[in-house]
Formats: structure tokens, C-alpha cells, sequence
């Protein structure tokens, strides 16, 4: 069995973690699936993790992300937005990070039925290329 990777969630240059922020926003039962959800792919690890479409990776302009996929109350939909930290212990290490990690870059809702817009994806983008400039990663502790 491989070993699990670890999780880190990015921190901006302002010091706020916008994953943080979303979950503080999320109703409890959905953060206690989301944080389980993570869990569970970190487990597996994230390239042979099936998990019924709860985790998923991003086409289009959003290729090299995945997103996991939770509902909540009134099918409201809560999405969490990562990126796959891999390859040599060199490289690994010029990142400040001990293993593969998956780092969560930030978390949107959106009503049932509706898509985010080029905008949603955008913001998205920015967090991670700020997110991929840094070395050693800037994550929360």
C-alpha cells in the first residue's frame, strides 16, 4: 500500500487561508464531508482515488485542478478546489513539503442548477499560480 499524501491549504500573502474562510461559511455537515472527503482521497492516494464523482479533475481552462464535490441543504453545492503537489524528493523539498501532498487552494458554493462563472474560475486561477510562485510553498500551519 502507498503511503497517504499529506494536505496543506494555501495561504495568501495577506495571511488568510481561503479554504479556511469557505468552511467557516460551510453548514457543519458539509465541512465534516468535505474534511472526510479530502481524508479519504489523501488515503488512496489522489491518482487511484474513485470516489463517485466527489472527486474530480478539471478540463478546459481549469486543467491541473481537481474538485471535490459536496451538496449540502437544498442541494446547494459546495466545491473545493486543489491542486496535486508530486514528483522527485528534490523537487518536493524546493517546495517545502515532506511528501505528494494535494494542497487545497479555496472553496465556492453556488445554488443547485447554476455553474460559476469565468470570473469564479479566475479568482480560482489567481489563488494558484500565487500558490505555485512560492518556494517553499506558503501554506497555514
Amino acid at each position: 500500500m502507498k503511503e497517504p499524501w499529506d494536505i496543506v491549504y494555501y495561504k495568501a500573502p495577506d495571511g488568510s487561508v481561503p479554504f479556511d474562510a469557505f468552511l467557516t461559511d460551510c453548514p457543519d455537515q458539509v465541512e465534516a464531508t468535505i474534511l472526510a472527503t479530502l481524508e479519504a482521497v489523501a488515503e488512496a492516494p489522489p491518482p487511484q482515488f474513485s470516489g463517485g464523482g466527489k472527486w474530480e479533475a478539471m478540463h478546459g481552462s481549469m486543467g491541473g485542478y481537481y474538485e471535490l464535490r459536496v451538496s449540502g441543504p437544498k442541494r446547494e453545492q459546495f466545491r473545493a478546489f486543489c491542486v496535486l503537489e508530486n514528483g522527485t524528493t528534490a523537487e518536493l523539498a524546493r517546495r517545502g513539503l515532506r511528501r505528494p501532498t494535494i494542497s487545497v487552494i479555496t472553496g465556492l458554493r453556488k445554488p443547485w442548477m447554476q455553474k460559476f462563472t469565468d470570473s469564479d474560475y479566475e479568482k480560482v486561477r489567481s489563488l494558484g499560480t500565487a500558490h505555485r510562485a512560492c518556494f517553499p510553498r506558503n501554506i497555514a500551519t
